[in-house]
């Protein structure tokens, strides 16, 4: 039988495991992307480990996320990022230059090779055809050491697109479509392939919108298949020797074939606050705006902002709007501006942000009190955007500039204009000054490596006990996501001290959360969080475990965890527990729990009984660990591991 894709890349950098869905497997990792928001941490525990040089063929340092320099903290961290990627041979994308996944698609992905990258969003490569996978920035660092990079081998589902997109309809409309079919719920452990007919006349920052917002369906990762289309955007990027024919043989065997027929697709909206609450653009219609932002890693390319030019060309927004535009790298504003593109933006009124994530995380540009807000990017989630009652709508360029134009939101099919004909260039205006190639090997000891006041050593971390007696510090629901846990925004200066950040986990859904968990841990007791499915839902950030566990969280009970999330608990030596409906009803917020015999049943592979002291009644827990996380878990995480 044949292989699938993606079946295909892991065999060719497979180091141990068996290739069967469900079973653990090690890959070893040709590229690593890291950023300011994530690569602060990541760096200090690559640091921790005593490793003196990288092993991967090529590492990318960003700076895209903190871009916005109120107080000391932001600064300090890029200038402590330049030097440590100077000393360990790592390029170095400086502010302005992009946000990573747009940068890393046009300067440095390959197709066929292992891309793990600081960043819930680091798929997007997979537009290349690259295995590109986010995760936590411990075992980026990790794979910067030269570990393999352990996953769970996937099971692939063929997404098979016929057909033709009418106009007005785009590549966002195209995953909205997806996240409408398969949620954000239950997709853990899948790969999405996409194939057919129709990805012939997806061009890579098309299929680069797709594969990144795969992401919000909580699957390992997407790729789309390296044919002649991805030919054409290498040698416009002047990469033409990168690339390689990759498609999955004929004969491939899927867990499952999802039939989309682009010629049926209309312009969708994911409403607040999910990606997966999708709507049709039509049954919108009339809804005032008040802000409109276009750009992020979804929709930034010169493809999407081309467009939205066209549209806005002769025009003004309305005057009850707010016109965001952030490009996704310099380079297309380069050509933007080369084209006449990034004048027709400037002319109409809008405003033109850096080339950074900005708005996408809350960094700048929060909407008025109660307002709606129409966004090119991949999460609607409540509160993200900074105002906590915005109703944040994810759409497409095309419909967010219709909507821009009109104070309403429009349907893009209803304006009085032919849909624009963008011709993209067969070669890119090239200008890589901003990123900073490794220096030679003979002038990095010389390096010095730099850190501001706000810079700490990463958290100690402690064996897991054999009895734990804590307290149900808080319960909550379903869909609980990592910004939830510890919010974006701008408390992300603070991800390099983790005290400081720890005073914030939770607070957007308890206030009263770090307080109160500080207290229990003085106690001596640990703390214990209840939630619901999908847990950890949303970015990479492993703070989101780092944080708990510095407060002395040590377990989480839920009725299911999301990957990248559940491997960063792992990795810093929190017990993720599955439970099911019945105890999950049961458990209360401040209900004393004892975890007796745990060592033994982890090494014995048998569930693990809890007593509810409160209630006085036991129930099971369960959970899904391979013999190498149980052995971190034993020891209180990966870095005790690594440290020996």
């Amino acid at each position: 039988m044949g292989k699938t894709l993606v079946q295909k890349i892991i065999s060719s950098h497979l180091v141990s495991g068996k290739e069967v869905p469900g079973e653990e497997v090690g890959i070893a990792i040709d590229q690593t992307l890291t950023h300011d928001a994530t690569g602060t941490m990541a760096y200090l525990q690559l640091e921790a480990m005593g490793v003196r040089e990288i092993k991967t063929a090529l590492s990318v340092t960003y700076i895209d996320h903190n871009t916005l320099q109120v107080g000391f903290e932001n600064a300090d961290d890029h200038r402590y990022l330049k030097s440590i990627s100077e000393k360990y041979g790592i390029y170095y994308s400086r502010a302005g230059n992009g946000i990573c996944h747009q940068v890393h698609l046009e300067r440095f992905g390959k197709p066929g090779h292992t891309l793990l990258g600081s960043d819930s969003h680091t798929p997007s490569a997979g537009a290349l055809g690259m295995l590109a996978i986010g995760a936590g920035g411990l075992d980026v660092a990790l794979a910067m050491a030269g570990e393999p990079f352990y996953f769970t081998y996937p099971k692939t589902i063929k997404i098979n697109l016929t057909g033709k997109m009418p106009p007005w309809v785009s590549a966002k409309d195209i995953i909205l479509k997806v996240l409408e079919i398969f949620t954000t719920k239950g997709n853990v452990g899948y790969v999405f392939e996409y194939d057919g007919e129709g990805i012939k006349h997806l061009s890579v920052p098309e299929r680069a919108t797709i594969t990144n917002m795969g992401t919000e369906c909580g699957v390992t990762t997407s790729l789309f298949p390296s044919d002649e289309v991805t030919l054409a955007f290498l040698k416009a990027q002047g990469r033409e020797e990168d690339w390689q024919e990759l498609h999955p043989d004929a004969d491939a065997s899927y867990e499952r074939i999802v039939e989309i027929d682009l010629s049926t697709l209309e312009p969708l909206t994911a409403k607040p606050s999910s990606p997966d609450n999708i709507a049709t653009v039509r049954e919108m219609e009339g809804l005032p705006v008040d802000q409109v932002c276009i750009g992020s890693c979804t929709n930034s390319s010169y493809r999407d902002l081309a467009i939205v030019a066209q549209i806005m060309k002769g025009r003004i927004v309305h005057p009850d709007v707010s016109l965001i535009i952030a490009p996704g790298s310099r380079q297309v504003v380069e050509n933007l501006a080369r084209d006449g593109y990034l004048y027709d933006l400037i002319a109409c009124g809008a405003r033109i942000m850096e080339n950074a994530c900005g708005f996408c995380v809350g960094n700048g540009q929060s909407p008025a009190t109660g307002a709606v807000s129409l966004r090119t990017s991949n999460r609607n989630f409540l509160g993200r955007s900074g105002t906590k009652d915005a109703r944040v709508y994810l759409v497409s360029p095309e419909t967010a500039a219709a909507s821009a134009l009109t104070g309403r939101f429009t349907d893009p099919r209803n304006l009085p204009m032919p849909y624009p004909e963008i011709k993209i260039p067969t070669r890119f205006y090239i200008d890589d000054r901003m990123i900073m190639k490794p220096k030679p090997l003979e002038e990095r000891s010389k390096v010095v490596i730099l850190r501001g006041p706000n810079i700490g050593e990463p958290p100690k971390l402690t064996p897991l006990p054999d009895r734990m007696r804590g307290i149900v510090t808080i319960k909550l629901g379903d869909k609980i996501t990592t910004d939830h846990i510890t919010p974006a925004g701008e408390l992300l200066k603070y991800r390099s001290n983790i005290p400081k950040y720890a005073q914030y986990v939770f607070t957007p859904v308890d206030k009263e959360f770090p307080a109160r968990a500080q207290r229990i841990k003085e106690e001596g007791k640990f703390n214990f969080v209840v939630a619901g499915l999908s847990y950890g839902q949303g970015s990479s950030r492993e703070h989101a475990a780092i944080c708990p566990m510095y407060l002395g969280v040590k377990a989480v009970f839920a009725r299911s965890f999301e990957r990248i999330h559940a491997a960063n608990l792992i990795n810093f030596g929190i017990l993720p527990l599955l439970i099911g409906e019945e105890a999950y009803l049961l458990l209360n917020q401040g209900d004393e729990l004892e975890i007796r015999d745990c060592l033994s049943s982890l090494k014995e592979n048998r569930p693990i009984v809890v007593s509810n002291l409160s209630q006085k009644q036991d129930f099971i827990a369960s959970y899904e660990l391979s013999s190498r996380q149980k052995a971190m878990l034993i020891a209180g995480g990966a870095l005790n591991i690594k440290r020996g």
